[in-house]
């Protein structure tokens, strides 16, 4: 990406999600596109976090954008044990708890329940001193409850959402296309869904929220923005257009004058909703 990004210009980086071991990930096929979406089941395919640390965190620190490190495990304190480490390595500015995966076993068993969600972001807490981000997971019937419990354990934020459990089928064959089955949707198909969630988190607990759902353009930006992210990730759409973020950076500044606005921070939270008090 650096030979058509300037990386610089970014306010943060997200590296694919890190583990205490090496993980080997799914059975292909590993990725469907669908009619407004993708399908992912990677597994958290990664190194582990010593390889993290000693091959890829020197370059990573060295950028001037911020240093967002995503991280699972199996247990609490396997989080606070990584979380613990990346902050004796120095030059991360933030830790992502990815409790919301949907492709592996029990990767959303923490973000499900709030008392789960609370019990480790805490244990992450007493473990480190570095910004947490907990990024949750749509499939739950209370997104609010969660986002709560996140804050009441200490983070600094959450991310919403990650993405929405989904499968794909061959017909004739009478398989799934996926080799683990069933896999995270991400893409167009679930910005509704996730902009939902930031509207309704946004007004009932009280901490920067990071938006994150088939955010592909700068319309869908101004749109989470004031449902109320205080910042956006981009994911799928970087795989067909890997110049989007710069495009949405070029144009942010015309978006915010037309809404007689200098800055992202005062239009963040500002959407009026329909509904009668």
């Amino acid at each position: 990406m650096e030979q058509i990004v300037d990386l610089n210009r970014l306010g943060g980086i997200v590296p694919k999600t890190v583990t205490p071991q090496p993980r080997a990930g799914n059975n292909p096929w590993r990725t469907v596109e669908t009619s407004s979406g993708l399908l992912n089941s990677i597994g958290l395919d990664n190194d582990g976090i010593e390889a993290f640390i000693q091959h890829h965190l020197p370059y990573l620190s060295e950028l001037n954008s911020r240093l967002i490190v995503s991280i699972a495990a199996p247990d609490a304190e396997s989080y606070a044990s990584m979380a613990s480490q990346l902050e004796s390595a120095g030059g991360v500015d933030a830790i992502e708890l990815n409790i919301s995966c949907p492709n592996v076993s029990g990767g959303v068993d923490f973000g499900t329940n709030p008392e789960a969600c609370q019990r480790v972001v805490s244990c992450v807490r007493n473990a480190t001193d570095i910004p947490i981000l907990a990024k949750l997971t749509p499939n739950v019937a209370n997104i609010v409850a969660v986002a709560q419990g996140a804050k009441d354990g200490g983070a600094d934020a959450v991310c919403l959402t990650n993405t929405l459990l989904g499968m794909a089928i061959d017909w004739r064959k009478r398989r799934p296309l996926l080799g683990n089955d069933m896999g995270g949707l991400s893409g167009p198909a679930i910005k509704p869904v996730s902009l939902r969630c930031v509207f309704q988190v946004s007004r009932a607990v009280d901490i920067p929220i990071i938006g994150i759902g088939g955010i592909a353009s700068l319309e869908d930006v101004m749109q989470f923005l004031v449902a109320g992210a205080t910042a956006i990730q981009i994911g799928t759409a970087n795989y067909y257009d890997p110049t989007i973020t710069m495009k949405i950076l070029d144009e942010l500044p015309a978006a915010l004058a037309e809404l007689d606005a200098t800055s992202v921070s005062e239009i963040v939270g500002t959407v009026t909703s329909n509904k009668t008090q």
